[in-house]
C-alpha cells in the first residue's frame, strides 16, 4: 500500500507539541506543496484553524485529539496512522459567509465553519432587527446576542445557547438567541441553508454590538451583519470508520 504524504500541524499545547515530535519522527513531514493530507494535532479550536488554513490547498484534514473536547477530532495514537488514513471516511461541509458593516462604514467579510455570532459589547442588552431573505421576521430582538450555526457547528456555541443539534446532512441553519429578553418566549428558528439572514443593530451607539466568525474575525460596533451559507467552499474532514460527524451529532443528543 502506497502511503499518503502527510503534513503534520500542531497547536502550542504541550501534548500537541510532544505528539508532533513523535509522529514526524515516525512518518516524516511532507512539505506544503507535496502533502496529500493534513494531520492536525490539538483540540477543536485548532481543528477549525487548520480547516480554514487548508482551504486554499483543498486538502483533507484528519484531526487527532491532543486537546480538551475533541468533537471534531479522532483518537490520538502513534501506531498505524497510514492505515487509519487509508480507511478514513470523508465528510464535506460548507462554511458560512459573514458580511459585517461597522459604524464607520467599513465592511468585513469572513468565513465561519461553526457559527457567526453577534454579542452585546457593553453592559446593556443588544437590540436586533432580524430579516430573512429581506423579509422582517423580528422587529426587535432584545438579547445578549444571537448566532447562526451550521449543522457541523450546532453542537458548539449554538448548543450551549440551547439551540438545536442539526444532522450533518440537514439543509438548514440554526438561528439561536442568547438570553432573549424580548420576545421572552422566542427560542430561535430553523431557516433553509439557502436563506440570507440579516441582523440590523438598533440603538447601536447606546447598545454596541460586535460580530464574530468562529472566534477568528471579530468586528466591533457593527450596524448590520449578513450571514449565508457558502456552497462554493467545501472543507474536507476525515474520521475513523464508525466515528464520523453524523454519528457524533446523533450521539451527542443521548448523553
Amino acid at each position: 500500500m502506497q502511503r499518503q504524504r502527510i503534513r503534520f500541524t500542531a497547536s502550542r499545547a504541550p501534548a500537541a507539541v510532544a505528539a508532533f515530535e513523535l509522529l514526524t519522527a515516525a512518518y516524516g513531514q511532507a512539505d506544503v506543496r507535496s502533502a496529500e493530507v493534513i494531520v492536525a494535532l490539538g483540540g477543536d479550536g485548532f481543528m477549525l484553524q487548520s480547516l480554514h488554513a487548508a482551504h486554499g490547498q483543498r486538502l483533507p484534514v484528519y484531526g487527532m485529539n491532543c486537546g480538551t473536547i475533541g468533537f471534531l477530532m479522532n483518537a490520538y495514537a502513534v501506531d498505524d496512522l497510514p492505515e487509519r488514513l487509508a480507511a478514513a471516511e470523508e465528510t464535506l461541509i460548507n462554511p458560512l459567509s459573514m458580511r459585517a458593516e461597522n459604524a464607520r462604514g467599513k465592511v468585513t467579510s469572513a468565513l465561519a465553519i461553526n457559527e457567526v455570532s453577534l454579542l452585546r459589547q457593553g453592559p446593556q442588552a443588544a437590540k436586533l432587527r432580524v430579516l430573512i431573505d429581506g423579509r422582517e421576521r423580528l422587529e426587535e430582538l432584545v438579547c445578549d446576542g444571537a448566532l447562526v450555526a451550521t449543522p457541523a457547528g450546532s453542537t458548539a456555541y449554538n448548543y450551549s445557547a440551547h439551540g438545536p443539534i442539526l444532522p450533518i446532512g440537514a439543509d438548514v441553519l440554526a438561528l439561536t438567541a442568547m438570553a432573549a429578553f424580548r420576545p421572552r418566549r422566542w427560542r430561535g428558528a430553523l431557516v433553509p441553508s439557502s436563506a440570507v439572514v440579516r441582523f440590523e443593530v438598533i440603538e447601536g451607539e447606546k447598545r454596541p454590538v460586535m460580530a464574530d466568525a468562529d472566534s477568528r474575525s471579530s468586528v466591533r460596533d457593527v450596524v448590520s451583519v449578513e450571514v449565508r451559507s457558502e456552497p462554493s467552499v467545501r472543507h474536507r474532514l476525515l474520521f475513523d470508520p464508525g466515528h464520523g460527524l453524523e454519528e457524533r451529532l446523533i450521539g451527542e443528543q443521548f448523553v
